[in-house]
This record gives C-alpha cells, structure tokens and sequence, in this order.
C-alpha cells in the first residue's frame, strides 16, 4: 500500500484531471482513510495496468470500452483486456458502481477553487459536474473527442449541446474538503438525454447538492439540432438505469419550473462581456460554466455581500462564439410570498414573518443576449439565502 500525505493526494487528483479510454474491468479503487489532522489516500499497485473493451454478445449497441455491465434485457457484456492502461486510469479517484449504471468520483477541493468566503464557488461545483460526466462517459467507452460521443454519433458529426441545468447547494464544501459526486444518464426520447448528479460530503455522507441537466443533439458541421435515433439511443441506453431515477424525484420541484423571459428595463445590467479564448471547449463554442459567471456578473453587490446562491437554472437558446459581446441583464423576481404579503394588507392576518423570510431568501430572473442585436443565448432563474453566521 503507498500512502499520501494530503498534498500529494491534491498533486495526484490534479494529474488525474486529463483523459483516458476504457478502465480495466477490476480496477485498484484508491482507499480514503480517515486521520486526526487530515485526509491520506491508499491505492493498491498494479505492475500490469489494463485497457478494457466491451463486446456486446447480442451484437446490439454498447458502446466501446466499458467495465463489464449488465446491458439491456440482462446482456451481459464481455470484457476483454488489450494492453496496458492509462495514468489517469490509474489514480483517477471514481469508478462505476457495482451495478454499472451510475459512476462515482471523488475530488478535493483546492485553493483556487475557493471564493472569498474559502467555500467552492459555483462555477467550481458546476465544472465538477460536467467532469464527472465526462468521466463517466469515457468509463464505458465513448469517445474522448467530445463529450460523451458515441460510435454512431462520430460517424454523423453529432454532438451533445447542454439545453437546460439545474444546481441545488445545500452546503459549500470548503477547501480541502473532499466531495464525492454520482453521476447518471437517462434518455429523453427523440428529445435528447438527462443527465443528474448527486453531490456528498465525502467525511459525513451528508447530501451537499443536486443536480440535473438535459442534453440534445446538434450537428457539429452545421450547428442545426438533430432528433436522437434509434441507434444512438441503443448505444447508450445499456448504461442507462432500468428504471427511471431523478435526482429531483419531488412533485413540482423547482428543476421543473418555467423560466420567464426577462424584458427590457432590467433593475441591473452589464454590458460588453466578451468570451475569452479559454472559454471556448472542445466543440468550439463557449463552454456552459461560462454562462454561470456572466449571469454573476449582474447581480447587485450588496445580495453576493449578505446573500449566497443557492439555486441556479439556466436555459440555453443560442450558441455564443468567441467574438460575441454579451450583456447580462437582472431583476428581482417576485416571489410568492411577496404575494402573499400584499394579500394580508388591510387584514387582521401578520405578515412579520413572511417578510423575515423574504428578507432572507432572495430570488432573480436573468437574461444574457447578444450585445450587437439583441438575440437570446439564455435565461436564468437564481435563488439565493441568508449567508451563514461564521
């Protein structure tokens, strides 16, 4: 057993953030144990690292490399080893779970990816989400060339377009806190592909935040949206949950409300934003995190001073490139409890505590467009609570 102190484990993780194809089947899963001051990391040697490959013995989809799952109508996938594996595949900190159906990674939260109050900012959560996606994607054997793209979808010049992302913190995890994330997929139909994720303290267990997504296809040549077929969903549905599994499985929950379109005078603006080279991923557009920092931008110092974010829902209508100007536009949503305080006026009813908790809790609608003319790139809804005393 090689154990790390913590800042050799952080200088691992951050080796492991690169990509690989294909775990071995039985891979060595680094072991967390638990000591007085801090967290060390204990990964079994392996002097023979392997690169798996699926084969799917009903000669149905399946995708490439894979960890043995079970597929559809209880397929069994053969797992075949064929040389020597990566170093990412090594020391990444996540793997499939037992059943096959949801990956899990565990990260540490380092220096700079800490705000001014030494938490996670959002846009680190976010981008830890879109990183164990991609890991989880690569985990079965999609390609390392986008995200997520499977054989068929290579072959058509597809891509996956986030549409829609909902993120629910319950608690920031601080630097050097390690977090665990669970990631699944689900299919949408002809519409596209879910994604949600599942975020713990690692140290406690406790439930952090959630988190959901829906993707759709577009054609990579002509940036024109494309129907999922048969043959793409075959591809990834056998590492699909059998049954559906939400990340928000209660009625009318927030993921699901609908977002307004925010009109022109907005309370708040910020004019001129331009996407930098760095914000541009793989597939040659603005990378989705970007939008979450640019939505930031308009809201009203004095709500970041007193107030944190609690929940973010953002809608994608349009491709930004790198170019663009961007304006990002806010104002305060009225909440339902503002309605109700108007509606106990002139009653003999209180509205003490209702205001209380409005002061507390704070919601806005948001609206990034092009600068040039004005067209939509997105809408947003955020929610942010009381910070804590400390």
């Amino acid at each position: 057993m090689l154990k790390f102190s913590c800042n050799a484990a952080d200088q691992i993780q951050s080796l492991a953030q690169c990509r690989f194809f294909g775990p071995p089947k039985s891979k060595p899963r680094p072991i967390f144990s638990r000591r007085r001051d801090g967290v060390s990391f204990s990964s079994p040697t392996s002097k023979t690292p392997v690169q798996a490959v699926v084969s799917d013995r009903s000669g149905g989809g399946g995708g490439g490399g894979g960890g043995g799952v079970v597929g559809a109508e209880g397929v069994t996938n053969r797992v075949e080893t064929t040389g020597l594996g990566s170093l990412a595949d090594r020391l990444r900190l996540g793997s499939l779970t037992e059943d096959g159906l949801s990956y899990k990674e565990r990260f540490i939260v380092r220096c700079y990816e800490v705000g001014i109050n030494k938490t996670a900012t959002v846009e680190t959560i976010a981008n830890l989400l879109q990183e164990v996606g991609c890991n989880h994607a690569q985990s079965v054997g999609f390609s390392t060339d986008g995200f997520a793209t499977t054989t068929t979808m290579r072959k058509l010049h597809l891509i996956w377009v986030t549409a829609r992302m909902h993120i629910e913190i319950y608690k920031y995890p601080a630097w050097s806190d390690v977090v665990e994330i669970e990631t699944w997929c689900q299919s949408e139909g002809r519409i596209g592909t879910r994604r949600d994720w599942i975020l713990k303290d690692y140290a406690t267990g406790q439930v952090i935040g959630r988190a959901t997504s829906k993707w759709v296809m577009m054609n990579q040549d002509t940036r024109r949206l494309q129907k999922v077929s048969d043959d793409v969903r075959d591809e990834y549905l056998v590492f699909c949950p059998r049954e559906l599994r939400l990340a928000f499985p209660e009625e009318n929950n927030s993921s699901l409300r609908k977002i307004p379109k925010l009109e022109d005078p907005a309370e708040y603006l910020r004019q001129g934003l331009v996407p930098r080279r760095a914000d541009l991923d793989m597939n040659q557009h603005v990378n989705n995190v970007t939008y979450i920092g640019w939505v930031l931008e308009s809201i009203p110092q004095e709500i970041i001073d007193s107030h944190e974010l609690q929940t973010i829902t953002l809608d994608y209508r349009r491709e930004c490139q790198h170019d663009d100007l961007v304006d990002s536009l806010t104002s305060v949503e009225p909440s339902e409890e503002g309605e109700a305080i108007q509606s106990l006026k002139g009653t003999n009813g209180s509205a003490t505590a209702i205001e209380d908790k409005q002061r507390d809790s704070r919601q806005f609608l948001h609206l990034l467009r092009l600068s040039n003319d004005g067209l939509e790139i997105n809408r947003g809804r955020t929610e942010w609570r009381k910070k804590p005393s400390r």
